[in-house]
């Protein structure tokens, strides 16, 4: 069973950046990868951005390329994403997750089941 708990979530002027963190805990050999997905209401989720965590590997949706950066801190078993120069369409709630195989070499547009862990989300909101 693993836990995840984000945090970092705010309301930040268009151009700026944000840190969101995502601490896991409970079972190693469930998170080989992990991931940020984000949802706006009344929309289905979507990837952002995953990473394997024992090669350290990191994937990014198209969308948030170059602005955003997935990292992991393997000591406090935490990973992050950096989101740099944020746009208004950039606000969603975030979510991290774990699946326990790999991640594959593409950020899915839609989780499939293998996301079997999930955080409660940390809202982001661009401001213009």
């Amino acid at each position: 069973q693993v836990q995840l708990v984000e945090s970092g979530g705010a309301s930040v002027q268009t151009g700026g950046s944000l840190r969101l963190s995502c601490t896991a805990s409970g079972n190693s050999d469930s998170r080989y990868c992990m991931g940020w997905f984000r949802q706006v209401q009344g929309k289905e989720r979507e990837g952002v951005a995953t990473l394997n965590t024992y090669h350290g590997g990191t994937y990014y949706a198209d969308s948030v390329k170059g602005r955003f950066t997935v990292s992991q801190d393997s000591a406090k078993n935490t990973i992050y994403l950096q989101m740099n120069s944020l746009k208004p369409e950039d606000t969603a709630m975030y979510y991290c997750a774990a699946r326990p195989v790999s991640c594959g070499s593409i950020v899915p547009a839609r989780p499939d089941s293998f996301w079997r862990a999930w955080g409660q989300g940390t809202q982001v909101k661009g401001e213009e």
